[in-house]
């Protein structure tokens, strides 16, 4: 479709776009496009995040004839049928009870089986919140006291998962270990920067290379006050499986990259000069949107880094470090736009640039729009 540039085409063009970023990362699709072959024992399911009940919906329904059970839990709101898999649900961003139910349920459903046997681990993200389940000494009072700074602090998802896996009893590889020794099978919908699969949900069925004295390093650095006894455990606690303690096949089954290609098709199809300027973006929502900002500015001005008409796809992982006064509401989508929307306002789009998007530096929802 091609015309005059207007304010409802435009809209009209992004919906497509958002739409077709979206199919891309179609959980039950995307697991059933990367599955392996079929195990002469039992298949055991087992997973969490906010994509994790889709992905088993599609997991359980290609594979009718194998002797196939599990536990996943999503986020509350988020459940699906799943046929032989059980669903359960929690909360996120902050953990409840359920999470740390979930995470028993889970370690409990790889107990006893034999190499004939298959874990198949459903990953996506949220995962960290989802399934919890702290060390010792800790109690899970002090894991959501944990959770709460982190958030807070300023850290990047990578830096606070490396604090994560070190206070996990499930996490940085634990539940890989406790599936011993049966093979792991992890299908992962990614949300982070890079698409490192050990950083998403916390990486709970890959080896960490992370130590304990890097997530000592990571909570000094950004002053995270934690309770006592997760002081307590990162001195004392077990460190996570290392590389070449165990192994597990791991597979992205969709990530960024995919939905900014698809959004980008849709956009040359209709005439637009598609920039996309990376998934793995990451520091403060708010400047984030400013530099978007200057970006737009050079490409009605100069035509830099396309000429006009385009539309600037990003992904990635942004922060926002709140501060200590009221709290605000939204999150960081909504301070990215609003970063963005001031830098316009003060210094105005010059020139015609009909139709230029900018994007949500945020994985969690769809990543370019």
């Amino acid at each position: 479709m091609r015309g005059e540039w207007t304010d409802t085409r435009a809209r009209q063009v992004l919906r497509r776009m958002f739409d077709a970023a979206v199919a891309s990362a179609d959980p039950g699709r995307a697991v059933t496009r990367a599955l392996p072959a079929k195990p002469r024992g039992r298949c055991v399911v087992i997973g969490a995040g906010k994509a994790s009940a889709a992905m088993a919906a599609g997991l359980d329904a290609a594979w009718p004839d194998v002797n196939l059970s599990g536990v996943v839990v999503t986020r509350h709101g988020h459940a699906v049928p799943a046929g032989r898999i059980e669903i359960l649900e929690a909360s996120h961003p902050v953990p409840d009870a359920m999470s740390e139910i979930a995470a028993r349920r889970i370690l409990q459903a790889v107990e006893g089986l034999s190499a004939d046997d298959l874990v198949i681990a459903l990953i996506s993200g949220g995962g960290s919140a989802l399934m919890t389940l702290p060390v010792s000494p800790m109690t899970l009072a002090d894991k959501l006291a944990v959770n709460k700074a982190l958030l807070a602090s300023g850290a990047t998802i990578s830096e606070m998962n490396v604090v994560r896996k070190h206070l996990s009893a499930i996490k940085g590889g634990r539940l890989a270990l406790a599936a011993r020794p049966a093979p792991v099978v992890t299908l992962v919908i990614s949300d982070v920067p890079g698409d490192d699969p050990a950083a998403i949900a916390s990486g709970p069925t890959l080896p960490d290379s992370s130590t304990k004295a890097d997530a000592l390093d990571i909570v000094r650095r950004f002053a995270i006050e934690l309770p006592p006894a997760a002081n307590l455990a990162l001195e004392t606690a077990d460190e996570t499986p290392k590389p070449g303690t165990i192994e597990t096949d791991v597979r992205i089954v969709a990530a960024p990259s995919l939905a900014l290609e698809a959004a980008a098709a849709v956009a040359r199809d209709e005439g637009l000069t598609p920039v996309i300027l990376g998934d793995a973006i990451q520091g403060e929502a708010r400047e984030l949107g400013t530099v978007m900002a200057g970006i737009a500015q050079s490409v009605a001005t100069h035509a830099q880094p396309a000429a006009a008409p385009a539309v600037l796809l990003s992904g990635g992982e942004t922060t926002v470090t709140i501060g200590r006064g009221p709290a605000g509401r939204g999150g960081r989508n909504t301070e990215f736009l609003l970063g963005l929307a001031v830098a316009l306002a003060s210094t105005p789009i010059s020139g015609p640039l009909p139709a230029t998007a900018t994007g949500s530096m945020e994985r969690k929802t769809p990543p370019a729009l």
